[in-house]
């Protein structure tokens, strides 16, 4: 009878050990980074930040994912999906923030944090993180291309998307910046769209120099602009005619610079921003916030900027573009 009591009692404790491991794991706070498309070099730098996050915070779980090709209705699912799961927080890079919108007024809703990047347009957030000044960072490359152009002659601007935010706001910022200054710059191409691909950005570049074989510049958006771009001067012998300046990775820009088939890329560190966005996340998660002149313990971010979002949110901007030419792009290994 004492050995059935004691059966019964081994069970029950059992069961409310199992109760309560189970408990534990559903508490366990989940933070999911969703890019804009998978599989591409400036989305897998970003993963390496989100793994370096989750290896200083262990008590949390923490992925990246996204849709296999740039495309804002898979965006879109992958997000419904991860607010089905009840996830606690979502870091979304938007390829098109519009789209999104009603998707992250649901996931705040139901109480999931959210937090943007490239988004400063995004309503339904409740922190845009940016790296810079968008309108300055476009204006600043425009400036490294009218020196390379000597400040005169046809020149066309690239995007990876019309509705991504940030990369519009870059292009604009550059052509607004040669209005000003550069009087005898002739814009010819206005944001020729590319969809976030190389293929795509190279047969942009082939035909605008086929339609403008008079072209003097490019500037490119999306980092993988400036690759189909380079392709395009490379593959045409114009290196040291067409001047090519835009965002792009060190390593992927890196023979189209050695070539002189690019000039020039700027960016900001993908796997910062990564970081950036997740520690915000869990900040949220923690019940705080940003405020104005908070150092994030990350590079570009140590006194960042905080004003009010077009809807309830913040945007937090920090100082986090870097310029890179030939002569120093192999200081940065990704």
């Amino acid at each position: 009878m004492k050995l059935k009591r004691l059966s019964i009692a081994l069970a029950a404790g059992a069961l409310a050990a199992g109760t309560f491991a189970v408990a534990q794991a559903h508490d366990k706070q989940t933070i999911v980074t969703v890019v804009k498309v998978t599989g591409i070099s400036w989305f897998n730098r970003m993963e390496e930040g989100v793994k370096e996050f989750g290896k200083d915070n262990p008590n949390i779980t923490v992925y990246q994912t996204g849709p296999g090709r740039a495309d804002a209705a898979q965006q879109l699912k992958i997000i419904d999906d991860l607010i089905a799961k009840k996830v606690s927080a979502i870091a979304v890079v938007p390829y098109d923030p519009p789209t999104l919108e009603p998707a992250l007024k649901k996931a705040m809703d139901r109480g999931i944090k959210v937090v943007t990047h490239e988004a400063d347009n995004e309503k339904n957030t409740m922190v845009d993180v940016e790296a810079f000044d968008n309108s300055a960072y476009g204006a600043a490359l425009n400036d490294r291309l009218a020196t390379c152009m000597h400040s005169e002659g046809k020149w066309a601007t690239l995007v990876g998307s019309l509705g991504s935010r940030s990369q519009v706001q870059w292009a604009n910022g550059g052509i607004d910046n040669a209005k000003k200054k550069f009087p005898k710059m002739q814009l010819v191409e206005t944001n020729l769209e590319t969809n976030n691909d190389g293929e795509r950005a190279y047969e942009v570049a082939k035909e605008t120099l086929r339609k403008h074989p008079d072209l003097k510049g490019f500037q490119g958006s999306s980092s993988l602009d400036v690759i189909g771009i380079g392709r395009a001067v490379e593959e045409a012998g114009l290196q040291g005619k067409i001047c090519v300046y835009g965002t792009g990775l060190p390593t992927e820009a890196g023979k189209y610079l050695e070539s002189g088939a690019i000039n020039g890329i700027a960016f900001w560190d993908p796997k910062l921003a990564g970081m950036a966005m997740n520690k915000i996340a869990k900040l949220l998660l923690d019940g705080k916030t940003v405020e104005n002149g908070a150092n994030l313990g990350l590079p570009g971010y140590e006194k960042v900027t905080v004003s009010k979002g077009p809807g309830k949110g913040i945007i937090v901007r920090g100082q986090g573009w870097v310029s890179v030419d030939k002569s120093n792009y192999k200081q940065y290994n990704f």
